[in-house]
């Protein structure tokens, strides 16, 4: 009797645990055992980070293009015209920077914390990169996950108010936190999680977008002019980047490897010449960064020329057709004389090894010249020229272009085996560059404004996205280039449009921005809040 007691009371227990699981909700008995449902938030933040540098240009992309940096001249890969459709959409980082503060506030953290910090640094960051390029977007509404699947869009001039609301808080917050001794974050990779090292980059960004939005200065709600003299003046409260040390910026190594690398030297070395607009300001300055990041062309060399020659470093038009271009980048000038009638980006340089250059995200350069802009736009008192000098100082110092003889190489074949290099010399002195009408600061008038934003554009090479292009559709400087090769009818295009998902998942939203905003087109052509 007793053991079928206890196989009876076997078969109870085990029925009562059958149907205790069978009451699990769907959600429940989803969930897979084997992947993490949580993550902590030094993890997230560095997935964050790595969308910070990898979906926003990388040197020698498309975007670098778009810049006219370079070009490309064999259409299997590519073309150089505007003819681009939607912007990278950037709401799937922006759940992620939610779900970084949630999983940090888990532990029991404070509300003010530095994960929170970041994250409206990082708001503000992905929210512009959208704006910019598109107009309105859904902000207030967004990333709600099922609580708003049609959310609403907001004005361009709201985002730009709710951006640098963030970055104030950001710095107020950062403030804070560093006073009581929460000096850190983990999971870092760019600053090692030192919150005063961001707290420098969140100000140099809101200078950015300060000056992003020079067009609406009159614009008493934004308020342009005074936030930015007040930053300047007071630099215990907005402490900014003092030097390339404090650079936003990406390091590649051998795993993670500059975009141009030994591994694809053969793929797209000789598919990628160097554009006009950026090698011609250089040259037209006698300015040595050409010889740093370019390689003289060969049918110049063949013809006799030094390649201490400013005139041997020669890029092509863009707007060039593409058929032209690769005929004359292909062009055979005969042995010890690399190919071409163009020049190509440096062998030595970006061909060599992994690691390539540093990539700034948010640099020191620009900054300077941020600064040196709004003294001449009579934002803010000091010395226009004083920041115009830092700046080129800085990009030139990057490249190492300093005071003195300096050492170059250039491929005498075009490869990139150390066989292949040529060294050779040229003196340089900044108070001589320095002294070229073209470079000497003409003063806080028009003239002033275009050399301070050319040499911005210089400073941009292979570095910070479209800021490049951003900063012509702004100003009008530097003059792009245009013909049968950037396409659209020899327009550049001035906005992105909205991805095609919003037509079919958000439709009455989207129709009512585009009718708001451009007459019902989603036009590349169309010109956004931003440029009015």
């Amino acid at each position: 009797m007793m053991r079928h007691h206890k196989i009876l009371l076997g078969t109870l227990t085990f029925l009562a645990l059958t149907f205790t699981g069978c009451e699990k909700s769907f959600e429940e008995l989803e969930k897979d055992p084997n992947r993490a449902t949580t993550a902590p938030a030094s993890l997230i933040l560095q997935g964050v980070e790595w969308d910070m540098f990898s979906e926003t240009g990388l040197p020698f992309s498309s975007e670098m293009r778009w810049n006219q940096f370079y070009a490309i001249n064999y259409n299997y890969y590519g073309n150089n015209e505007y003819q681009w459709s939607s912007f990278n959409d950037h709401y799937t980082t922006l759940k992620n920077v939610t779900q970084m503060e949630l999983e940090h506030k888990k532990t029991g953290a404070a509300d003010v914390n530095g994960y929170s910090a970041l994250g409206k640094f990082f708001r503000a960051f992905f929210l512009d990169q959208m704006s910019v390029r598109a107009g309105d977007l859904p902000m207030k509404g967004a990333v709600l996950g099922r609580e708003n699947l049609t959310p609403e869009y907001d004005s361009q001039k709201e985002i730009y108010m709710q951006i640098l609301k963030w970055l104030d808080e950001s710095n107020t917050d950062m403030t804070a936190l560093i006073a009581k001794g929460e000096t850190t974050v983990g999971g870092d990779f760019y600053f090692a999680g030192k919150l005063a090292k961001w707290q420098k980059i969140v100000n140099a960004f809101r200078l950015r977008i300060l000056i992003r939005l020079s067009k609406k200065e009159a614009d008493t709600d934004l308020n342009i002019k005074s936030q930015f003299a007040t930053m300047l003046a007071n630099p215990t409260k907005y402490p900014l980047p003092e030097g390339m040390v404090d650079n936003l910026e990406f390091i590649s190594n051998n795993f993670n490897k500059y975009p141009s690398n030994p591994d694809n030297f053969g793929f797209d070395a000789t598919r990628q010449n160097m554009a006009a607009t950026y090698v011609g300001l250089l040259t037209a300055r006698k300015d040595p960064r050409v010889m740093v990041t370019t390689e003289p062309a060969g049918a110049q060399l063949k013809a006799g020329k030094l390649p201490s020659d400013f005139t041997a470093f020669v890029g092509a038009s863009s707007g060039e057709d593409l058929a032209d271009m690769s005929s004359k980048a292909g062009i055979n000038n005969g042995p010890g004389f690399a190919p071409g009638a163009y020049s190509f980006q440096s062998r030595s340089r970006y061909y060599s090894n992994y690691t390539g250059e540093n990539i700034f995200i948010v640099g020191y350069p620009e900054m300077c010249f941020n600064i040196a802009e709004a003294i001449n736009r009579g934002w803010a008192p000091g010395s226009a020229e004083q920041w115009y000098q830092k700046g080129i100082r800085a990009s030139q110092e990057f490249y190492g272009v300093k005071d003195g003889t300096l050492s170059m190489l250039y491929s005498k074949t075009g490869g990139r085996d150390a066989s292949d290099f040529v060294s050779y010399n040229v003196n340089f002195s900044f108070n001589t560059y320095y002294a070229q009408p073209l470079v000497k600061y003409s003063g806080n008038n028009a003239a002033g404004l275009e050399q301070i934003v050319t040499q911005k554009y210089l400073a941009f090479f292979m570095n910070s996205g479209m800021e490049a292009y951003f900063d012509y559709r702004r100003t009008g400087f530097p003059k792009f280039m245009t013909g049968v090769g950037t396409g659209n009818s020899g327009r550049i295009a001035l906005r992105w449009q909205y991805p095609s998902s919003e037509r079919t998942t958000n439709a009455a939203n989207y129709k009512a921005a585009i009718d708001r905003q451009f007459a019902g087109k989603d036009d590349i052509n169309d010109v956004i809040w931003l440029l009015k």
